[in-house]
């Protein structure tokens, strides 16, 4: 969900390329829907070299990681090039086995993020003015009386669910 809304965020940055990593064909295919040019299958391609390919060896500028695990997280690294940044959104995991040879060596800029940092006003203006948009990215809107089903179906990770709106 992050990565998704992320995209769009970029495209509307002016950012030329996106490319999207996932595991989920499904996810990927929303990727392009919301703006990635590219996708890469990180279950039956190694992310890393597919990136390098798609850059023609040279590595991505920046890369967001939107995950938080160690996986992901040296993916990011690994894809960037020489002098390139990497900004961790992900969270899910405390610790993380962190690359810091790959960081130090390739001269990386590290930068953290989580929550907005005020930046709440912006996200509304960009979606008041249809810049960005959530619809794409909204599985379904529901009566609140069903929420513990929804968070139920979520919790289990049932495919092609993402965010559930639940109104009063």
């Amino acid at each position: 969900m992050i990565g998704l809304a992320l995209i769009q965020v970029l495209r509307a940055a002016g950012c030329g390329r996106i490319i999207a990593v996932d595991v989920m064909p499904e996810k990927l295919a929303l990727a392009v829907k919301v703006g990635a040019t590219n996708t890469v299958n990180s279950a039956v391609a190694n992310g890393v070299e597919e990136i390098l390919r798609l850059t023609n060896g040279i590595g991505s500028d920046l890369a967001f990681e939107a995950v938080g695990v160690a996986a992901t997280v040296g993916l990011a690294l690994g894809c960037v090039r020489k002098g390139g940044s990497v900004t961790l959104l992900g969270n899910v995991a405390p610790t993380v086995n962190f690359p810091l040879q790959v960081a130090v060596t390739r001269e990386l800029t590290l930068y953290g993020s989580c929550a907005s940092c005020g930046d709440y006003p912006a996200c509304l203006d960009l979606m008041a003015r249809g810049t960005i948009t959530a619809a794409p990215l909204l599985s379904a809107v529901a009566p609140l009386a069903e929420g513990a089903a929804w968070f139920d179906r979520l919790y289990r990770k049932e495919p092609g669910l993402l965010k559930v709106v639940l109104k009063p």
